[in-house]
């Protein structure tokens, strides 16, 4: 069998056909590009007993990812982390089969270890010598990192009020790292003029293609861990959403290939209410969303005011029959603190809008008695320490502690 059944990459808006063996960046209409496999021919000779000898990280699913050649991989041991019974929490919100996916254990401490996994692999395949790209800090942490053990340079610029780990992620692997008085959306005028400069690789988001094959491993893997048997829901928290049009791409690809049968689970956008763009525009009934003017939310990484790829988000929600839903920063912090005190998970803000949603979405009865249901936690909470505030008392040698009184009922 080969490596990759890559094929070829194409534009979902005006149906243009690029090379995947050349450097490409956005279609020439605008539109982000996505990549096509030969997946006829890897349904007569790719089969799921094949992944049992496999190793456990993302790189078992080769045939359906971009890179051609093996060599060309660079891995830092990313994919395949848990998806966990969540019960407690599970039984306080009624839901009885409540999962989550964590990714706050792969390197870097997040989801987007698995898009500079594959996008760094391919850049490297393409022969690429530097890389830009504006950030909301984890996915600028990740690409400095993967790029720095391809060899390859990189230009990073992130908001100042991004979370500090990132800053010295990027800083510690040698980046051109610089700050911005501003948002994502301003660090990515400033990438956009240095691309222009000095012909570099732009790899923002969805402004190259193979981000979202990194993060469609999410949903080969949960297919994989559910025995190829779909959940009902799957919420996402969406910022740029890739990961959202990637696990969509993914349940499509295993369809396809015939690995997974019946209804694909209904897909949840989740978005803070200090930035909610793609909330707006389902609620609308809209196909793309509009600028969030002056955008807020303590859950950094998905305070994006207009995301590239918003069509494409939009499309998997209204396929799937999914929905999209607005989180107050109070009640997500509110619910890392409940999770962490009941199921011993530190789950980063952004992963706890996701259990909140789910929360909400119970309520309201659109998720259903007895349905499965699978948070994404995007990131290790010990990653934004600014985000829990709490006072610890200081004892004196021969001071003695108190009963611990504090209730871990599920109330």
């Amino acid at each position: 069998m080969k490596f990759s059944y890559v094929s070829h990459l194409h534009c979902p808006k005006c149906n243009q056909k690029y090379d995947a063996r050349e450097k490409q960046q956005l279609c020439e209409c605008g539109s982000p590009l996505l990549v096509a496999y030969h997946l006829d021919e890897l349904k007569k000779e790719f089969t799921p007993e094949l992944l049992t000898k496999r190793e456990a990280n993302l790189w078992r699913y080769h045939e359906i990812l971009p890179v051609e050649h093996e060599e060309n991989v660079v891995s830092l041991g990313e994919g395949m982390t848990p998806l966990i019974a969540m019960p407690r929490i599970g039984e306080d919100m009624s839901i009885s089969n409540l999962y989550m996916k964590d990714e706050g254990i792969i390197p870097s401490g997040s989801f987007k270890a698995r898009g500079a996994a594959v996008g760094v692999s391919k850049a490297k395949e393409l022969g690429i010598e530097e890389l830009a790209m504006p950030t909301n800090g984890n996915a600028g942490a990740s690409w400095a990192l993967y790029a720095a053990r391809a060899g390859i340079k990189s230009s990073i610029v992130m908001p100042v009020n991004a979370p500090k780990i990132t800053r010295n992620e990027c800083a510690v692997s040698g980046s051109n790292l610089y700050l911005v008085n501003g948002l994502i959306s301003d660090a990515g005028k400033i990438i956009g003029q240095a691309v222009n400069d000095f012909s570099l690789y732009d790899a923002s988001t969805l402004k190259e293609p193979y981000r979202i094959e990194g993060k469609k491993t999410m949903g080969l893997e949960i297919a994989e861990q559910l025995n190829w048997e779909m959940p009902d829901v799957i919420l996402y928290p969406t910022g740029g959403g890739v990961g959202l049009i990637g696990i969509y791409k993914a349940l499509t690809e295993l369809q396809y290939l015939g690995w997974i049968n019946g209804r694909l689970p209904r897909l949840v956008a989740v978005q803070a209410a200090g930035c909610a763009p793609i909330v707006k525009a389902w609620e609308e009934g809209k196909s793309v969303s509009e600028f969030w003017p002056d955008s807020s939310t303590i859950a950094f990484g998905i305070n994006v005011p207009k995301a590239l790829g918003d069509f494409l988000v939009l499309d998997a929600i209204y396929k799937t029959e999914g929905c999209a839903i607005a989180i107050e920063d109070q009640s997500l912090l509110a619910e890392q603190q409940k999770i962490a005190a009941i199921e011993g998970a530190f789950i980063c803000p952004e992963g706890a809008s996701t259990f909140v949603a789910a929360r909400q979405l119970r309520e309201k009865g659109w998720i259903k008695d007895g349905e499965k249901v699978i948070t994404l936690n995007t990131g290790a909470g010990i990653k934004y320490p600014d985000t829990v505030q709490v006072e610890v008392p200081i004892l004196q040698p021969g001071d003695r502690i108190r009963k611990n009184t504090n209730s871990l009922s599920k109330k």
